[in-house]
């Protein structure tokens, strides 16, 4: 089976509390009538995406074995296969998500989420079945060495790279990285994680164009997206939504782009696309939940942007 996207990366079990109107300060107790189990982590929630958008996805990542048969039933649910999951003894990855109106917060154990980079690299062929789909989505941290060979190898079949580490703050603040960004395609942080990288969502755009790295982006939640693409800026932003829980809205964005990019979208179409596909995860508590078709992606695309 030809794929269009092979997704890898960290796979987490979310426990999301949404509901609150603020943040409770220290020693204090509030309570909410709205909690959701899902699958989450980047991986998961940008491989489901791509799938409800119609693309052929192939998703790699590792489990705990007590886990495997909840996850692929999920999976199942979204049309992903979980064919191509590592099972490994030990607890699978899991995130408590607090959530208000505005923003979240995630408490996260990595569990068999740290073993992923290391079996990428002591098994190639994992690389290299990858590296069949026409792009490949990273939603891991890679250290500079082996990321280098598994991007080298995931590449070397002409498909296109984007990562996304999500918020892993030594990798973000280490410099060393940004070789390995230079050779990525699409990097793709949100804000709070261009700060970490550059300092401001600007600076990072500039030391991108410094660096090298082809095409950056920053999601900036309710204020869309910025994009150097080519050494060009864009931006666009986000449709209005009925709010509830932004937990998964940046992996969401991803799928949106990548699908767009894929269709062969102009930039400013990739960026509108991601948007819209973030800003419509958001309408129910989870990631997965309100994750959108692609008719009502066109449907938003049409009312929003059309000019």
């Amino acid at each position: 089976m030809k794929y269009d996207v092979t997704v890898i990366g960290e796979i987490y079990l979310d426990h999301v509390f949404s509901g609150f109107v603020d943040w409770p300060v220290p020693g204090s107790e509030v309570f909410t009538d709205e909690y959701t189990w899902e699958l989450g982590g980047g991986a998961i929630t940008t491989a489901c995406a791509l799938s409800l958008l119609g693309a052929k996805v192939r998703l790699a990542g590792v489990v705990g074995e007590g886990d495997y048969k909840a996850i692929a039933d999920r999976l199942e649910e979204f049309g992903v296969s979980a064919d191509n999951l590592i099972v490994e003894k030990g607890r699978s990855g899991v995130t408590v998500s607090i959530s208000t109106a505005h923003d979240r917060t995630f408490f996260t154990y990595r569990g068999v989420n740290d073993r992923l980079a290391t079996y990428l690299e002591q098994h190639p062929e994992v690389a290299e079945e990858a590296a069949h789909a026409r792009h490949v989505h990273l939603a891991l941290p890679l250290e500079v060495g082996a990321g280098a060979r598994i991007v080298k190898a995931l590449k070397g079949h002409g498909a296109t790279v984007s990562i996304d580490v999500g918020h892993h703050v030594e990798w973000l603040r280490n410099q060393e990285n940004w070789t390995l960004m230079r050779m990525i395609d699409y990097v793709m942080p949100n804000e709070k994680e261009s700060m970490m990288l550059a300092g401001s969502p600007e600076a990072y755009l500039r030391l991108c164009r410094q660096h090298g790295v082809e095409h950056a982006l920053v999601k900036l939640g309710p204020a869309g997206a910025m994009m150097l693409s080519n050494g060009k800026e864009y931006w666009a932003a986000p449709p209005l939504v009925d709010l509830v829980d932004t937990t998964g809205a940046g992996d969401a964005f991803d799928a949106g782009f990548i699908h767009a990019l894929l269709e062969g979208l102009s930039p400013q179409q990739c960026l509108q696309h991601g948007c819209v596909c973030g800003a419509l995860s958001t309408r129910a508590a989870g990631a997965l939940r309100a994750l959108p078709t692609r008719n009502e992606v066109e449907a938003a695309l049409e009312e929003f942007y059309a000019t």
